[in-house]
């Protein structure tokens, strides 16, 4: 792997690449890191660049103080400036968790920077705005995001405690030296920035998510059904929002880290169903 670097208006982007062939950007979520991606990039580098982002806050990242600064405009865009580095107009979009809700609005935004779009765990934004304004299960499952919004909850938070659900010695690491390096309260301004605070916010949330523009590339959704941050319902009728093919995997024995609950059963789907969709010549 490579160590990597793209500037989003003076904001250093750390990103580890491998590979060559068409670009794939891998986006993570919440409490992760770049090394989610490991088995996955393993499983794609012989037939594609994968560039693994560490969001801005997170590891090597920069880390700018201030919510604001970890609003979607700011992330979208950081996601854009590796597109920039990696030297290419567009890529596939691998995005999990705050990854996913970054990815979603990035293939609605722009969507000539989003060839192949692959959401894991994340409902469209429409999707789970509607879940928090109206859904009992969801309002009282995103309790903790509720949470991380009150100042100071970020006391709570160690490196050792983040790092307590990764089981592989090594793997576990390499998560307590990034967590080391990572800003807690950067993680929660993610929640801060973009969380509606309660379902009368989602209700006006739902009302905006509705109106993005529809999503225009083959979209797969992977969720785990035993994901209790956000609920599978999350994801009734996401085709609504897509205007191309879309695939959704559900599977019941996994939970909210899907990739890492199911790495086998995820990794082969993704890399079956970017074989099923090639991308033009002029893309890659």
């Amino acid at each position: 792997f490579q160590d990597r670097y793209a500037d989003n208006s003076g904001v250093k982007i750390h990103y580890t690449a491998a590979g060559e062939g068409p670009l794939v950007v891998l986006v993570h979520g919440f409490g992760d890191t770049w090394h989610t991606w490991r088995p996955l990039m393993d499983t794609l580098d012989a037939d594609y660049r994968v560039a693994a982002i560490d969001l801005r806050g997170y590891n090597l990242s920069d880390q700018p103080k201030g919510v604001e600064a970890y609003t979607y405009p700011h992330l979208t865009a950081d996601v854009a400036a590796v597109i920039r580095a990696e030297g290419r107009q567009s890529a596939i979009i691998i995005a999990h968790d705050w990854g996913g809700s970054i990815a979603w609005r990035l293939a609605s935004d722009h969507p000539e920077l989003v060839d192949r779009l692959i959401i894991l765990s994340t409902p469209h934004p429409a999707g789970l705005t509607r879940e928090l304004a109206s859904n009992p299960d969801q309002q009282r499952n995103s309790q903790y995001a509720r949470n991380f919004m009150v100042p100071g909850a970020e006391k709570a938070l160690s490196a050792e405690g983040m790092a307590a659900r990764i089981t592989d010695p090594a793997q576990h690491a390499r998560y307590v030296e990034a967590y080391k390096r990572s800003d807690f309260t950067a993680m929660l301004n993610y929640y801060r920035a973009n969380y509606p605070k309660d379902e009368a916010a989602a209700a006006e949330a739902n009302a905006r998510s509705l109106a993005m523009p529809k999503i225009k590339v083959p979209t797969l959704i992977i969720h785990g059904e035993k994901d209790t941050s956000l609920l599978a319902a999350g994801h009734n009728s996401a085709w609504t929002f897509i205007e191309a093919d879309t695939t959704i995997l559900m599977i019941p024995s996994a939970g909210h880290s899907v990739q890492d609950d199911a790495t086998p059963l995820v990794n082969r789907t993704i890399e079956d169903w970017l074989a099923a969709r090639p991308l033009p010549t002029a893309r890659r």
